[in-house]
């Protein structure tokens, strides 16, 4: 019985080894409409807090700032003058509106000439009056 122990437990600890290697390899799954929904939508409010994040990293600089104005006044020092920056912006309520579908590039016309054409693109004037050549 340990004869065949120990060549199992090789194996097993072979097999372990190389399975995430092999699910490395695997190409990612195609994400679905309705996923690629949701994580525009997971953006956007991540994008929302961020902007919620700075509005509070503004308003404490500035209450901290107020604070220290208060104190070195009320001290009997020097109070520096304020350095002019931009106001503190709210982003507002999280609102996520999805993107309108795109119309494909046949339905959109971009592959149609602008006009009509009138006339043939070529000439009759021969290639070597409108190209002269240089050799002589």
């Amino acid at each position: 019985m340990t004869f065949q122990m120990n060549t199992f437990a090789p194996a097993v600890l072979a097999l372990v080894l190389a399975a995430p290697a092999a699910f490395a390899k695997l190409p990612a799954p195609n994400p679905t409409p309705e996923a690629k929904a949701k994580a525009a939508e997971t953006a956007a409010r991540a994008a929302w807090a961020t902007q919620v994040d700075n509005l509070k990293l503004c308003q404490a600089q500035d209450r901290v700032a107020a604070k220290y104005r208060a104190s070195a006044a009320s001290a009997g020092k020097p109070v520096p003058s304020p350095t002019a920056t931009p106001a503190c912006t709210d982003p507002g309520p999280f609102a996520y509106a999805p993107p309108a579908d795109a119309k494909p590039i046949e339905a959109a016309g971009a592959h149609s000439p602008a006009t009509t054409a009138t006339s043939p693109p070529n000439t009759n004037q021969k290639a070597s009056e409108a190209i002269p050549s240089t050799k002589k």
